[in-house]
């Protein structure tokens, strides 16, 4: 408030005293918004029980976990249900043998030589070999003038990529734990060095994986291929770093195969690059606009997605016009997913009678008239997305949920954490190019480090190049 100084005169006292009154005044009118403030924020906290107002549009990787739900209820017991039998490690056969005496106590140290042995038992145990030493092989390579045509040709090599000094089974190792299991280059050299005594270093890792990239760049293109035929294909994306700035990831795969995209943009150009402007199959996707340029035979928006946008609006507005609108939407929702449960019990005739009420309680939801602006947002969407919400319920093997996309590009989020993406876009193209590849593989229950060691090795040593059809072939077989 600063010094007042002493009234000299009756004028000066009122004066002072006018000033003290004045800011007297300010200071509860301060106070009293001050008080209006924390009412507020009190009430809203006990609106929302401890949960902020999240915006409908937050990822649910940004939401704390002390502000996310508990679980309710006990949930599914751990482990196998009474009565089926135990699970254990399957017991190897041993290779060698090792006979343990017993020369003394090995209590008090009394000598046990002349005493006969009362009992003899087994056990097994597994344990890694000592670290090997690398296998470092030098190729004498033949080369001979071939008069047909006409020039000199060589042996061929199929222990190596050209102009490769790693082996197949080092760089195809690395390249698995680094694209698969999400293991740093630095980390990886650290491991061959330790488990392996080999030496290597992060940009000659690097470098031996473009050159694997470039050989399996057939079998890359074919699961291309076998994506834009695909009869059902789920799509998702998530952020992506490259050289420091946002980019992002896509994927797209089906039950068998994944196809990954590393790009700058988030928009309908690379789903039109990756798919073309015309699908034959079922598109399945949240409600992202970049899918809708795409003209498919049929598409899928993600139920899932819908509810959890109900619940979050549901935190910040609680109007009943809008309690109201959300509880028919949900309610809406959960019949249509309950129905698809029950599809092969269900006959065809009431089959279709429940389905067909589905779209009338719909277009009954939608072309309603709201005052509320989140019901007018969510109407406008469940119109303009009218023909996509109930596909699963007239199309076989189609999920009403894009819970498989998730899951697809959930490895390349833990991966994300570990690295931190890539330092450069030819990095990216390798990094989506061998993910499609090992999550392919892993998707057909094929082992990646054999399968395409086998592969590589008869490319080098033939010339020709396999691609992913005869590994379909190599699978039925």
């Amino acid at each position: 408030m600063g010094v007042i100084s002493v009234p000299q005169t009756l004028e000066e006292a009122i004066q002072i005293i006018q000033q003290l009154v004045a800011r007297i005044a300010k200071i509860e009118a301060e106070n009293a918004e001050l008080k209006a403030k924390v009412a507020e924020l009190e009430a809203k906290l006990a609106r929302y029980e401890g949960k902020p107002p999240l915006d409908p549009s937050t990822p649910s990787g940004m939401t704390p976990p002390f502000w996310k739900k508990n679980r309710q209820g006990k949930g599914k017991k751990p482990g196998r249900k009474k009565g089926h039998p135990g699970a254990h490690r399957a017991s190897a056969e041993p290779n060698r043998h090792e006979h343990h005496g017993l020369a003394c106590c090995p209590d008090c140290g009394t000598s046990l030589t002349d005493q006969p042995v009362a009992s003899r038992r087994t056990r097994t145990t597994e344990d890694l070999p000592p670290r090997p030493e690398p296998e470092v092989t030098r190729h004498t390579i033949e080369g001979k003038w071939c008069p047909r045509c006409r020039k000199r040709v060589e042996a061929k090599v199929d222990a190596a990529l050209p102009r490769s000094t790693l082996g197949l089974r080092v760089v195809l190792l690395t390249a698995w734990m680094h694209y698969t299991l999400g293991t740093t280059s630095q980390a990886m050299v650290g491991y061959l060095k330790r488990v392996h005594c080999f030496k290597a270093t992060p940009g000659g890792l690097t470098q031996a994986w473009r050159r694997l990239a470039e050989a399996l760049a057939p079998m890359h293109d074919a699961i291309w291929e076998e994506i834009r035929q695909a009869g059902v294909l789920y799509a998702d994306e998530t952020g992506w770093r490259v050289g420091g700035k946002t980019f992002w990831l896509w994927c797209f795969t089906t039950k068998e195969a994944a196809y990954y995209v590393i790009d700058r943009t988030r928009g309908s150009p690379v789903v039109l690059r990756v798919l073309g402007e015309t699908f034959s199959g079922v598109l399945v996707s949240d409600f992202f606009a970049a899918y809708n340029l795409v003209c498919a035979a049929a598409k899928q928006k993600c139920l899932a997605h819908l509810l959890r946008e109900l619940e979050k609006v549901s935190l910040r507005n609680g109007s009943v016009e809008w309690r109201g609108f959300a509880a028919r939407t949900k309610r809406l929702v959960k019949d249509a997913l309950r129905l698809g449960l029950e599809r092969s019990s269900c006959p065809d005739e009431e089959y279709d009678r429940r389905w067909l009420r589905l779209y009338d309680r719909l277009a009954e939801i939608h072309d309603g008239a709201y005052a509320d602006k989140d019901c007018r947002r969510l109407a406008r969407r469940l119109e303009k997305y009218r023909f996509d919400l109930f596909t699963f319920l007239e199309r076989e093997n189609v999920d009403a949920t894009n819970n498989h996309g998730e899951r697809t590009i959930r490895p390349a989020v833990l991966m994300r954490k570990n690295y931190y993406g890539n330092r450069s876009e030819r990095g990216a193209a390798v990094q989506a190019q061998m993910m499609s590849i090992f999550r392919t593989l892993k998707m057909r229950g094929i082992d990646p480090l054999e399968y395409l060691e086998r592969q590589l090795r008869a490319s080098l040593a033939n010339g020709a190049p396999f691609t992913l059809p005869e590994l379909v072939e190599k699978i039925a077989a």
